[in-house]
């Protein structure tokens, strides 16, 4: 078994890309979480038991995806995970929306574009992620 058969193909300059911004995405929400405690919790929906549990188990498993799709190996579950993840904090998003009186500080343009932006980073995530060879 030769070189070739056990190294994979570089990364394209756009898959490249694509996770600098995943990366950075999640390392600075991570981070955020722990820094901007109260306003992440305020978006917590009123169905959460615990929003501040929420809001530091959502940072650190953010930090963790970040971390994880740095490394080759386990680059393609950090993806999942931070799919699955995205996919999980989706109520806070339209909580958001459903309530933009509380958050004057947000335009409401935005948070209905947040919605399908959503799954542009879904996208994202997913492609950057992948196996490429």
């Amino acid at each position: 078994m030769g070189l070739s058969s056990i190294a994979s193909p570089p990364m394209s300059v756009a898959r490249r890309l694509a996770l600098t911004f995943v990366f950075l995405w999640f390392a600075i929400g991570g981070v955020c979480h722990f820094l901007l405690m109260p306003s992440f919790v305020k978006i917590v929906p009123p169905f959460v038991p615990a929003p501040i549990l929420a809001v530091i188990v959502s940072g650190v498993f953010e930090l963790l995806g970040a971390a994880g799709i740095t490394i080759r190996r386990t680059r393609r579950m950090a993806g999942i995970g931070l799919t699955l993840l995205t996919i999980a904090v989706t109520p806070a998003n339209v909580f958001m929306l459903q309530h933009a009186e509380l958050f004057p500080g947000v335009p409401v343009w935005a948070l209905i574009a947040r919605l399908p932006l959503q799954l542009a980073l879904i996208a994202c995530i997913l492609w950057s992620t992948q196996r490429t060879n």
